[in-house]
């Protein structure tokens, strides 16, 4: 049998989103019969983002609950009160064989829902340090996947398989030859290219350091394509010039990859997995905004292997220049950092993933 139905729900942020739609092309590829379905978050990137892939998504109205006393966290209960009767209509329809939860608010009720209703369920936790949905759900599914070891200090350990994160399958592709690259973007193939890297909805405090480092950039030499974000688009594309080009979002992630010389980007677990197998030399600002810091030590993995650089929000005003220019000036670091990199790639991630699926089905 290879008609099998599955629903992937995930979402919020990219983290969520391109893992759930990595496992599903490689469901596709395995089971081409089958029905695929995601439920998302209404009005999160994953209404415009699965969509795009191919793929149909409903959506659940869910937020996160703030950490301070607002208007949103009050009807709270009514949002998942409306998101539990939606997702028990939405499995009573569908009928899945499986269910395959990546994080974010919407995989919260549909799992619940789910294993409560004997289907088999599956988390993939991206990050090193778990997300309240998925360390809620643990207890109740079969396999959760996770990219980290020593996750069994949040998750029961014989649940637990280290499998990586699914990366986009146009990652594999990064090979593309780095003229081929730097012409997509109307560069000049003689000149090094930094590519800044905000996570896909952007992030503020990397917006203002390159507002503030443009003529530092351009007097190393270098060009520069700029993902900012599209909260921060239209504040920031007045700088897009001959050499410096900015984007909202980039839907061409091997282009900008393949012309990248360096990377300015978050530590979030997708772009750690990604940047693994990309193998250029990065420097990591991770965000200090997220749950018990785990940007900081996804970027201190790869640190403690001397495989990237970090430099903390705080010290941006301090230490960048310094740091950015020992690297850009160094050949030798810069092979280092590729080469150790390129070691902690986990490229079959999306496949071992789907393995442990398919062992599910079976039994």
């Amino acid at each position: 049998m290879d008609n099998y139905r599955f629903i992937l729900s995930g979402g919020g942020t990219g983290g969520h989103i391109y893992p759930a739609i990595a496992i599903a092309n490689e469901l596709k590829v395995r089971f081409p019969k089958a029905e695929i379905l995601f439920v998302g978050a209404k009005d999160r990137m994953e209404m415009e983002k699965v969509p795009q892939a191919g793929y149909e998504i409903k959506g659940l109205w869910i937020s996160g609950l703030q950490r301070k006393l607002t208007l949103k966290n009050l009807i709270f209960p009514i949002k998942l009160i409306s998101s539990l009767m939606k997702a028990r209509n939405i499995i009573a329809e569908f009928k899945p064989h499986m269910v395959i939860g990546t994080g974010g608010f919407a995989s919260g009720p549909l799992l619940k829902i789910a294993s409560g209703k004997g289907i088999p369920c599956v988390l993939q936790e991206q990050n090193s340090y778990a997300g309240v949905t998925n360390k809620m759900l643990a207890q109740k599914v079969e396999k959760i996947c996770v990219a980290y070891d020593g996750m069994d200090k949040f998750f029961p350990a014989d649940k637990v398989i280290k499998t990586g994160n699914p990366v986009r399958s146009d990652l594999m592709k990064v090979s593309l030859d780095k003229k081929t690259s730097v012409e997509f973007f109307g560069l000049d193939v003689s000149k090094p290219v930094l590519l800044i890297l905000g996570g896909s909805l952007g992030a503020r405090r990397i917006n203002q350091l390159v507002e503030e480092k443009v003529r530092f950039f351009e007097s190393l030499g270098l060009q520069v394509v700029w993902q900012c974000g599209k909260l921060y688009y239209e504040e920031y594309k007045k700088y897009d010039s001959e050499s410096v080009k900015v984007f909202d979002f980039l839907n061409k992630m091997n282009f900008a990859y393949g012309a990248a010389d360096m990377i300015i980007s978050r530590a979030g677990a997708g772009s750690v997995s990604e940047l693994c197998i990309v193998g250029k030399p990065v420097i990591f600002i991770p965000s200090p905004n997220v749950a018990e810091d785990h940007q900081t030590k996804n970027a201190q993995a790869l640190i403690s292997e001397n495989a990237a650089e970090m430099v903390k929000e705080k010290e941006l005003n301090t230490h960048f220049e310094v740091v950015f220019k020992e690297i850009f000036n160094s050949k030798e670091r810069q092979e280092k950092f590729s080469a150790n990199i390129k070691k902690l790639a986990m490229p079959n991630a999306t496949k071992h993933i789907v393995d442990e699926i398919e062992k599910l089905l079976k039994n």
